[in-house]
């Protein structure tokens, strides 16, 4: 069976995929320092994360976070601390030249697991998946399959925004080369400023 109010269920996700959050700030900055190709390594750790977490809720935890606010608080401020981790190391960073790859010191693995745990840790994915993914679920009628549908279209719809994201990023590479710190700048803030809102917006 098709899931319930599919094309409203893409206009949401849609909405949530265009509006800068975490994992797309991360995603500029790696792909101005680093280049498109590393970030395809956090955007499929960022993917993978969701994976699991749809796929905890619908078949293994079901209501569990809804009524557990101790489990959402510690991903909060797990997320939190990474969040902040993560501010200084792009703002420590050095963006590569046009002419230049540089020297990267960071791992495939690496941009992998910041993908995954900026996505794994985000306040906003626990509250989207248990709260809002089911609802498009119709449980009496075949689970899988719907299951299927809508995950897929999350994923690839989110992969393609965040590389889409660090193509975009690409485009202004010759004003960060002549800004070298002021996109890092820029981005540890914002990362702050989305750590600070968390803190202080997300209580359960």
């Amino acid at each position: 069976m098709f899931p319930l109010d599919f094309i409203l269920y893409l206009q949401i996700i849609i909405f949530l995929f265009i509006t800068p959050g975490t994992p797309r700030i991360v995603i500029i900055s790696y792909s101005m320092n680093y280049g498109v190709g590393k970030c395809v390594w956090s955007a499929l750790g960022d993917i993978t994360a969701n994976l699991i977490q749809a796929t905890l809720v619908i078949f293994v935890i079901g209501s569990f976070f809804s009524e557990n606010s101790t489990i959402l608080n510690i991903f909060k401020w797990v997320g939190v601390i990474y969040i902040l981790y993560l501010a200084y190391d792009i703002y420590k960073s050095r963006p590569k030249t046009i002419s230049s790859e540089g020297e990267i010191k960071k791992s495939n693995l690496s941009f992998f697991r910041d993908g995954f745990l900026v996505a794994g840790t985000s306040p906003k994915a626990w509250m989207f998946f248990p709260f809002i993914f089911p609802q498009f679920i119709d449980f009496n009628s075949n689970l899988l399959a719907q299951f299927i549908i809508l995950i897929t279209t999350y994923i690839v719809l989110d992969f393609l925004s965040l590389i889409g994201y660090a193509i975009l990023a690409q485009k202004l590479i010759k004003w960060i080369t002549a800004n070298p710190k002021t996109i890092n700048t820029i981005s540890a803030s914002v990362l702050v400023i989305i750590a600070c809102i968390i803190v202080v917006m997300q209580q359960y």
